[in-house]
This record gives C-alpha cells, sequence and structure tokens, in this order.
C-alpha cells in the first residue's frame, strides 16, 4: 500500500542532505511549518468560510518546530453569535486535509469554549497558550490567546501543584529519557513535552526558564525526531532499537551509542532546567503569598559563608568574593548532605569560570571532595548540577567519555557515568566496613571509567586510567595501588562467586591472590562488589548472589586468619532415618522457602543421569535453577539445590516426591527444536587451574527449557559425576559452570565432552514425546 501523497511531499521537503549540518534543523522546521500553513490557507479559502470564524493552530505548527510527519492540531473558532454552517464549514476543512493523509487533531470552539476548556483540563491549557492565526478573523484568535494567557498567570497558584503532579504521573507512564535505551522522545522526562512545560511556566510571570544550553538540548531532539520521520516513513516518537542506527546515520553519528549519548546529554539538560524552574516558581509564588511588607531574606547559617535560604543552599552576600573550588565544594557538600539544592545565583558566582584545581590537589581539597562522595542521596542532584556547570569535565576529564554513555546490558538500569554516581551512594552505605572509605569511595566513583567505546576489558582498561586519576587528587603511592587494583579486580568477587564453586580452595585461593592477600583490601573489593551490583538493579543483586558472594567472603576472611578449612561433605551429616528412606528405595526432598525461591534437597540412590532428572523435576514446575550441589556417598546422591519461582508458587513437596517416584516425563528423543535464530553459538570451554581436584568446564548457550538437563544427560553418558553446578541466566543467556569428576580423563575425553555439550546446547530441546 502506498503512502500518502503529502506524507512523501513533506518528507522530500525535509530532505536528508542537510541532516546534522548545524543550522539546518531550524531552516528544516522553518519549511514544514510554512508549508504546513499554507495547505491550512489553501483549504481555507477554498471552503469559502464567513464571517465571524477563524482557522488557529497549536503544537508544533503554533511553535514553529513542526516535524516532517508531526499532526496538524488545527482549532475552527467562532464567535459567540455561531453560525448556521459551521459543520458543513468543518467538513470542507477537515476532509481534504484528511484526504492528504494528514494526522489531524482538530476541535471547534468559541473563545469561552477555549477558556472553559483551558480551565478544566491543564494540557489544554498548555496547548492553547501556543495558539496562532492562520486564516480567518484575526481578532478571534488575539481575544483566545489573551485570554488563555490571562487566566493561566490568574490561576497560577491552583495550576502549579497540577502541573507537578501532571509531569509525575507523565513521566512514571513513559519513563525517563536519560535512562531507556529505547527512550519516547516526546513524553518521557526529558522529553520534547517538558520543553512545553517548560514554556507554560514562563508564562506564569513567576519565574523566567533558561535559555542557551536548553535551547540547543532541545534543538538536538527535534534534529533526532525529524531524523526518526524520515528514515521510518512513519509518525514516531519512540527510538526503537532497530532504528537507531539509520537515524544516527543521517544525523552523521559514529553510531547508535553516540546518538543515543547525545539524547541522553540533551533529556539531562531540560530536566534540569524544568525542575529548576518549577523551583523558582514554587519561591516566587511563595513570596508573593507570605509577603505583607519589606521582609529581609531568612538565611539560616551552614559555616563557611553558606547558608540555607528558601530550600537552597546559597553564599552570603559578604562572601562573596569567597570564590574558588575549596568554597564550591563546600557548598555542594552542604547541599548534598542535606538533599537540597545549590542556589542557581551561587551556583553560577562560584563556577564562572570553573575554579582551577592544582596538580596534584591539596590535601584540603581532596578532604572536603571525598566528604561530597560521602554525603549520600542528596549526592545525586548535586552532581548532575556540577555536571551540567562544567565542573566535572574541568576537575576530572576523564568523565567525559563515559558521560551519558548508554549501557546495553540486561542488568543495567543507567548510564555509565549515572551508574557510577549510584555506586558512589551505595558505598557510602557501607563505609563503616573498611579501614579506608575514602578509598572506597574513590574505587566506586571510577571503577567503570574504563567503559569508553571500543574497549572489551573495562576493569583492566580502566584500572591505570583510575590510577593516574588518583595520583592527579594527591593520593599516596600506596593508596594509588590500592585503588588500581580495587578497579582492576571489581568484578573479581561476583565472578568468582557465582561462576565457581565458592567451596573449592581454588577458588578462595583465587580471592587471596586477586587481593595480595590483604585483608584491608579483601574488605574493599567486597564493599565496592555489593556498592557495583546494588548501583546495576536488582537483577544484579539478587539474594541468591548476595549469599553466594557473602560466603565466598567469609571463606576468605578465614583462610587469611589461617582457620578456614573445606566445608565436610554433606552427606556424611544425614541423618539415619533419611539414609534408610532413600535405602529402601524411597527418595527424600525438603524445600525451605527463601527470599528468591528456596531450597530444596533431594536424596536418593546414586545413577547415572539423576541429576538431569532432578533438573527436569524442577523445570517441569516452573521453577528456574540458580545452583546446584552435589553430594555422594556409599551409593547415596544428596543434592542441594537453590532455584527462584518466577512464574509460579512453589509446589508441594508431596508433589515433588510422587512426581520423582513416578518418574519425570523428560524429553523424548527425536524431534528437536533449534536454537532462536539470531541466537549467539553455544561455547563450552575447560577452566583450567580452576580446581585441584575437579574438571571444571563452563557452558555458554541460549537459555532454553531442559538445557540444564540435556547438559546433564550428556556429562552422564560419557561417565562424568558432577560435584556441584552454578548456574546463571541473564537476558536469555546461560552461563553453566560445572564441577565434574571421573577417574582417568585424558585430553581427548575433555574434548570429546566439550563437543557433546556444544551439540547438546544446539540441538535444541527434546520434545515430550
Amino acid at each position: 500500500m502506498s503512502r500518502p501523497a503529502v506524507d512523501r511531499e513533506r518528507l522530500d521537503l525535509a530532505g536528508t542532505r542537510d541532516f546534522g549540518t548545524p543550522g539546518a534543523g531550524a531552516r528544516r522546521r522553518e519549511r514544514l511549518t510554512a508549508y504546513a500553513r499554507d495547505v491550512l490557507a489553501d483549504v481555507w479559502r477554498a471552503a469559502t468560510p464567513p464571517e465571524g470564524v477563524a482557522l488557529a493552530v497549536v503544537g508544533g505548527i503554533a511553535r514553529g518546530d513542526s516535524g516532517p510527519l508531526s499532526d496538524f492540531d488545527v482549532v475552527l473558532l467562532h464567535d459567540e453569535r455561531g453560525s448556521s454552517d459551521l459543520d458543513g464549514l468543518a467538513d470542507r476543512i477537515w476532509y481534504p486535509l484528511w484526504d492528504k493523509g494528514i494526522r489531524l487533531d482538530h476541535s471547534m470552539r468559541t473563545p469561552t469554549d477555549c477558556r472553559a476548556v483551558a480551565t478544566a483540563d491543564l494540557n489544554a491549557a498548555v496547548g492553547l497558550l501556543d495558539v496562532q492565526h492562520v486564516a480567518g478573523d484575526a481578532l478571534l484568535v488575539a481575544q483566545v490567546r489573551q485570554g488563555i494567557a490571562h487566566d493561566w498567570r490568574s490561576n497560577a497558584r491552583k495550576r502549579l501543584p497540577e502541573l507537578v503532579a501532571s509531569l509525575r504521573d507523565r513521566h512514571i507512564r513513559h519513563g525517563d529519557l536519560t535512562h531507556e535505551l529505547e527512550p519516547q522522545l516526546k513524553e518521557a522526562a526529558g522529553g520534547l513535552r517538558d520543553m512545553t512545560v517548560l514554556r507554560a511556566l514562563a508564562a506564569t510571570w513567576l519565574a523566567d526558564r533558561p535559555h542557551g544550553a536548553v535551547d540547543v538540548a532541545y534543538d538536538r531532539l527535534l534534529d533526532v525526531r525529524d531524523a526518526l520521520h524520515v528514515v521510518t516513513g512513519r509518525w514516531r516518537d519512540k527510538l526503537s532499537r532497530q532504528d537507531q542506527d539509520a537515524v544516527a546515520a543521517l544525523l552523521g553519528e559514529p553510531d547508535a551509542d553516540a546518538l543515543l549519548t547525545s539524547v541522553v546529554q540533551s533529556g539531562r539538560t531540560i530536566s534540569h532546567a524544568l525542575q529548576d524552574t518549577l523551583r523558582r516558581a514554587g519561591q516566587s509564588q511563595r513570596a508573593r503569598t507570605l509577603r505583607a511588607g519589606p521582609r529581609r531574606p531568612l538565611l539560616r547559617p551552614l559555616g563557611h559563608g553558606l547558608y540555607l535560604h528558601d530550600g537552597e543552599v546559597v553564599l552570603g552576600r559578604r562572601d562573596i568574593t569567597r570564590r574558588g573550588p575549596l568554597t564550591l565544594l563546600r557548598a555542594a557538600g552542604a547541599a548534598a548532605r542535606r538533599e537540597m539544592p545549590l542556589g542557581p545565583t551561587t551556583l553560577a558566582n562560584l563556577t564562572d569560570p570553573v575554579p582551577a584545581l592544582p596538580t596534584p590537589w591539596p590535601e584540603e581539597i581532596r578532604d572536603v571532595f571525598v566528604d561530597l562522595l560521602a554525603s549520600g542521596e542528596g549526592l545525586r542532584a548535586v552532581w548532575e548540577t556540577l555536571d551540567l556547570a562544567g565542573v566535572i569535565g574541568s576537575w576530572l576529564p576523564e568523565w567525559a567519555p563515559v558521560r551519558s554513555r548508554p549501557q546495553r546490558s540486561p542488568v543495567h538500569r543507567h548510564t555509565v557515568d549515572r551508574h557510577l554516581i549510584e555506586t558512589v551512594v551505595a558505598a557510602a552505605g557501607l563505609r563503616d566496613r573498611v579501614q579506608r572509605p575514602d578509598l572506597l569511595l574513590i574505587a566506586a566513583l571510577l571503577h567503570d571509567i574504563g567503559k569508553i567505546a571500543g574497549v572489551h576489558d573495562h576493569a583492566a582498561e580502566g584500572a591505570p586510567v583510575a590510577g593516574n586519576v588518583a595520583r592527579r587528587m594527591g593520593f599516596a603511592e600506596a593508596d594509588v595501588e590500592t585503588i588500581t587494583l580495587l578497579v582492576r579486580e571489581h568484578l573479581t568477587v561476583v565472578d568468582l562467586a557465582t561462576r565457581r564453586d565458592p567451596d573449592d580452595p581454588a577458588t578462595v585461593a583465587a580471592l587471596l591472590r586477586a587481593v595480595d592477600e590483604r585483608p584491608d583490601l579483601l574488605e574493599l573489593l567486597v564493599a565496592l562488589t555489593e556498592a557495583d551490583a546494588v548501583a546495576a538493579g536488582p537483577k544484579a543483586w539478587t539474594s541468591w548472589r548476595a549469599e553466594l558472594v557473602h560466603r565466598l567472603a567469609q571463606h576468605g576472611r578465614a583462610a587469611l586468619e589461617g582457620r578456614w578449612h573445606r566445608p565436610p561433605e554433606e552427606v556424611e551429616l544425614l541423618r539415619d532415618d533419611i539414609r534408610a528412606r532413600v535405602m529402601s528405595g524411597a527418595p527424600y526432598l525438603a524445600l525451605v522457602p527463601t527470599a528468591s525461591g528456596a531450597t530444596i534437597e533431594i536424596a536418593d540412590r546414586d545413577r547415572p543421569g539423576l541429576f538431569a532428572e532432578c533438573a527436569a523435576l524442577l523445570v517441569s514446575f516452573g521453577m528456574t535453577v540458580r545452583s546446584a550441589r552435589i553430594r555422594t556417598s556409599d551409593g547415596i546422591a544428596h543434592n542441594t539445590w537453590r532455584v527462584e519461582a518466577p512464574y509460579a508458587d512453589l509446589p508441594e513437596v508431596a508433589d515433588l516426591e510422587r512426581r520423582l517416584r513416578e518418574g519425570v516425563p523428560h524429553l523424548a528423543r527425536g524431534t528437536r527444536i533449534g536454537a532462536p535464530i539470531g541466537s549467539a553459538p553455544s561455547r563450552a570451554t575447560l577452566v583450567p587451574g580452576a580446581s585441584d581436584d575437579a574438571l571444571v568446564i563452563e557452558v555458554r548457550a541460549t537459555d532454553r527449557p531442559g538445557l540444564l538437563g540435556d547438559l546433564g544427560q550428556t556429562f552422564a553418558a560419557d561417565g562424568f559425576a558432577i560435584r556441584s553446578a552454578h548456574v546463571a541466566t541473564y537476558a536469555g543467556q546461560s552461563l553453566d559452570t560445572f564441577y565434574l569428576t571421573r577417574e582417568g580423563v585424558t585430553p581427548p575425553d575433555v574434548a570429546r565432552i566439550i563437543a557433546a555439550l556444544i551439540d547438546a546446547c544446539d540441538g535444541g530441546s527434546l520434545v515430550s514425546g
């Protein structure tokens, strides 16, 4: 089906050659707006309108920022006396526009109707503030514009809380432009709609809006929206992943990540401007309400010439000459600790220009900077203010490559720079666990500083960068080495805990090597691991992960104190009644609920394929296996499974036992379902040195029901016994680590089992017969 002719005409008018050229976006939108007005004027003339009516526009056409495929927001105005042929006139206007394929948002009202609608509907009021004349009786449009503006200013006291509530609801529905990998360019927080609200706030006369950077940011989002219309040939405001490469290419960006970075930076600028203007408007409104005559400002002293005034941290008038990095950091710290903003005038006075820092930083400057990092929840907003003011980039040039950089990871919810600040906030709550909280906070701030374009191992890349920053901050060389180590090893603890057996001596030894066998470094690294995971999001710090990390850390502490020994085999602790039950031919099952699922114990006669049977049993009840621990002695297998139940309630033990006794309907041989198209290739690799008494194999594959059971069957068929299994699944990809035992394993045996595992993964799941 061909698109309407007007769509092609507007797309051709938008052009493609000038995208990415400075100033071209404004000229393009001028052409599109003029075209829209010409189309409406032509339709108006052809409709032969009577006296006392007018055609007006709101939205993008009224503001002059209409996109290639934006709606036409049109209002047919008529005077209070009405007209006998208004419906016919409307039909003669609307239908030709529809016939051209134009998306139309239309209404027919009197000036009184407009004011009544604006009074009742906040969104309508904001839209009508921009109303512009196109054709017909210009006085009618002027009457509407003046009446709406008068009502808006007169009712500002009532409308401001409504506006704040409306913003909150919209942002909850559409997300935040600075967090989403597929951002909603118009309705999300920091999006195009927020700029319209910013203009509406200025129209209350309670506060002017910022200019300069926020206008540049708005133009950037408009350019991205225009490019999205052109490359898709459709009206869209959501920047989907499948469109990002094409939009980036049209705008002259090197890749989709660079495009998203610019979108995030623009959204941050608009969001900050909106929140600042809302605060100014609220202060102005309170001043008008409380003022009964000349009043001196109420200033609460905070020390160092700083005061708390009307919910902001400000610099006293007599202290305005106290400029410099120390005063700026003290002001930022005072604001962050009280979760208050820095006063805009104070910020401007302290950052115009940004004060330079000597190299290395003086101890007093470094101490106050660390105090700022330790301020807790209030750090987020204050750091954002400093960053947008250019302070962070000036003092930490290494920050620029990670600023607003997206993370295409299923566990991360923030851009790289925001994640770093979230990690600092989380680390501030763990300071009492370590001897050097200052080093923990600096490592938290810099641990992902290596996540830049083209880097494969960001920890290895970021470690020397973090060391150079710490050295420039004036830390002693021993402290620089500690920070460097923490950044280099910040993934080690969680990797060892979740991908290795935390009870294996080789795993504990690997942890101690990572921290140079120093107890203080162990505590720092464990605290950084927890802060990093908590900041990433709930997918990164589950109760299962937390338990494994703390368990491995406890083993490490004990080993450093010379009192750690490998836990005894659990089967030796089996009660006599359980042993007797199993020997009589009946399996034993126990289920203990946990915060995220359950721990399930299964004891049964040892036999080939028991692991696969148990895995299939748990999957058949809708559970996700996170780890498995297998103990075998005297012909009895005692397996401990840690599971989650994301889609169903936990089963009854009796149901589990009955199905295990009856035989789990495993997957029939023969028919197989292939792995999903486009999935990553499966890999199985030997991990040398991971254990002194077991063969350790890692398997990466696209996750599917029955995969763990198929892997278990593969091991059983080749005569391998599974000592323990550590299972993780994220974004449809599984990473499973198996500790295996078998007598007389040779290199050809290892090659054969690895090939068999890859075949088991790539063959797909077996279908029940």
